[in-house]
């Protein structure tokens, strides 16, 4: 089964809440279960968050890839899929859990910070993004036993998850359209998505060599911030792959 339809699925079996509903749950040292949900994960990667750990890491997007990471290729889709590569231990820990808990937290994934939520999206006809929340209460877990009080809307608030989800829609509206088609794009297509999507300093340099943007039409001033920012060089690959992929989008086209 491809991974998102096991996300979905498990997702569905899980007592969904309402967008008012609350919820009690914190995490930090005190919780008896401290560090307990940080090991045998199966921790697919967004390219947001790909972006952010890299940043705080100080890697390069080539040596990340290669040493950090397990990357497939959706079977719908045809685009590649980054998981995090967990230590060789008896628990399959995460790498950057450390017993004081972990040693990348300001830029931790999107799934980590979510939990124990789990957030379904889908789009609806006129292209809006409906979500959908769940509460994974696992067994081990005792943050559930602590008196802080949350709904999915003030947890995404307190998590800092705005920019994170963001990102990771535009992401799933390449996604679905690509699925829609019920072709997977090609390998070549494919090498060029992993490229864009996970590598953003060679995209960038990429970017440059072949004088990409100057055959682009955008808006005043996004050519600059492509080259000078990742997360706006992000949003860009992901426009700029439904350009090639599509022919056609939203505040981005061929110059004539």
């Amino acid at each position: 089964m491809h991974d998102n339809d096991a996300t979905q699925r498990f997702l569905d079996s899980l007592p969904e809440l309402a967008p008012d509903q609350e919820f009690r749950f914190a995490c930090h040292p005190q919780v008896p279960c401290f560090n307990a949900c940080c090991g045998d994960l199966n921790l697919m990667l967004t390219p947001y968050d790909v972006l952010r750990l890299r940043r705080a890491l100080g890697e390069p997007s080539a040596e990340f890839v290669r040493t950090r990471a397990h990357v497939a290729l959706a079977p719908d889709t045809g685009l590649p899929l980054m998981r995090l590569r967990m230590r060789d231990d008896k628990r399959r820990s995460c790498p950057f859990v450390s017993p004081q808990g972990c040693t990348v937290y300001p830029d931790r994934p999107s799934a980590c910070r979510t939990y124990p939520l789990g957030r379904a999206t889908r789009l609806d006809e006129d292209g809006a993004v409906r979500e959908r929340f769940f509460l994974v209460r696992e067994s081990h877990c005792k943050g559930f036993g602590q008196d802080s009080a949350f709904t999915p809307a003030t947890w995404l608030t307190d998590q800092e998850l705005a920019i994170y989800n963001a990102s990771n829609d535009r992401t799933m509206r390449l996604m679905a359209r690509i699925k829609a088609t019920g072709k997977p794009v090609d390998p070549r297509r494919a090498n060029m998505a992993a490229l864009a999507l996970y590598q953003l300093d060679s995209f960038g340099d990429f970017i440059r060599d072949t004088g990409l943007l100057g055959r682009l039409e955008m808006a005043p001033g996004r050519a600059e911030a492509v080259l000078a920012d990742e997360a706006a060089r992000l949003e860009f690959a992901q426009d700029w792959l439904t350009l090639v992929l599509f022919g056609c989008c939203e505040g981005l086209a061929v110059r004539r």
